[in-house]
């Protein structure tokens, strides 16, 4: 498992990198953007960062971002995701209402018309794609707790590194299974807005509860899809711990028996709060089953590549490592 990205890599783009987005069912048309729904400005509840020195605010007098802190990419990422706006299919789960606005950090323009891919894993901690690993990167595949009772007391002294788990890093692996649940890809509106439905992700080994994103410009939207273009985010969004220890006590979350890694413990979230992707959320007190809005603005650099595979590095290792 790798930890967040330090080096912000070459200022210049690479070359283009073709990549294709399915489109969602026979002969959808291509996404038009959420539009209209969201009021101007940064979320509510959200603390804008003060403008840096020279920077150029917004016209509708918005506050310029710093970098959204870039994360790896890790191994359970899936390009030629479904292009939708509901990635929830049949997971059982807390609604989760995610919405976005990605901005230019540098002119704290929106970014309009760019490609926003999320995928995370569901409430018992398996990512569609890879059911075969199950929870936290091994056993119990398709999603269903294990059955019968484990017997015997284990012997030994564990060796070797600590199962991957999925969310941190390491090299990418190939799907294991054609299931693409909480997973999918849909575009910003004029305004920089994008909004998805899905459920609250759940836990696994070695992971805090979290969220991947990226976010792709440059590129065409055509019939077919997201076509071309570069990588200019790679990035995790978190939930604080009092969501999430309310989370656990709904079901299926609560028969989820994966080991939890809190939020400070996780060697991934950068700690810098919404600069490092914490989500800013809504619920009702004690009442979390009926659903949560989480919000976010990222601050992104559209002249710059951050594809989250091999420009990562984890805090104390060699870029080798990552």
């Amino acid at each position: 498992m790798t930890g967040q990205e330090t080096a912000q890599g070459p200022k210049h783009k690479r070359d283009l990198t073709r990549r294709k987005v399915v489109v969602a069912g026979a002969g959808a048309a291509v996404a038009a953007g959420v539009g209209g729904t969201f009021a101007a400005g940064a979320f509510a509840g959200e603390e804008p960062k003060a403008a840096t020195p020279g920077k150029a605010a917004a016209s509708s007098g918005e506050a310029c971002y710093e970098l959204t802190s870039e994360t790896t990419e890790g191994p359970y990422y899936i390009d030629a995701d479904k292009l939708r706006q509901d990635v929830t299919e049949d997971q059982e789960g807390i609604p989760l209402t995610l919405r976005l606005k990605v901005i230019d950090s540098e002119t704290c323009k929106p970014l309009a018309n760019a490609a926003v891919d999320i995928w995370h894993c569901n409430a018992l901690g398996v990512y569609s794609g890879y059911e075969d690993m199950g929870s936290g990167g091994g056993g119990g595949g398709g999603g269903t707790p294990p059955s019968g009772t484990p017997s015997g007391t284990p012997t030994g002294t564990p060796t070797g590194p600590p199962p991957d788990g999925g969310g941190g890093g390491g090299g990418h692996q190939e799907p294991t299974d054609d299931e693409r649940y909480l997973r999918g890809t849909w575009r910003t509106d004029k305004r920089g807005f994008v909004e998805f439905r899905t459920v609250f992700p759940g836990w696994y080994q070695g992971r805090c509860v979290h969220i991947h994103t990226k976010v792709h410009v440059n590129g065409a939207w055509t019939k077919a899809g997201y076509e071309g273009g570069t990588t200019c985010h790679t990035g995790q969004l978190f939930f604080d711990e009092e969501s999430v220890l309310a989370s656990a006590k709904v079901e299926p979350y609560s028969t989820n028996a994966a080991t939890r890694t809190t939020l400070d413990e996780d060697t991934i979230y950068p700690g810098n709060g919404t600069e490092g992707g914490l989500l800013k959320l809504k619920y009702r007190k004690n009442a979390i089953a009926k659903g949560v809005v989480a919000t976010l603005t990222m601050g992104v650099d559209p002249e710059v590549t951050h594809d989250g595979t091999d420009d990562a590095v984890q805090p104390g290792a060699s870029a080798s490592a990552s």
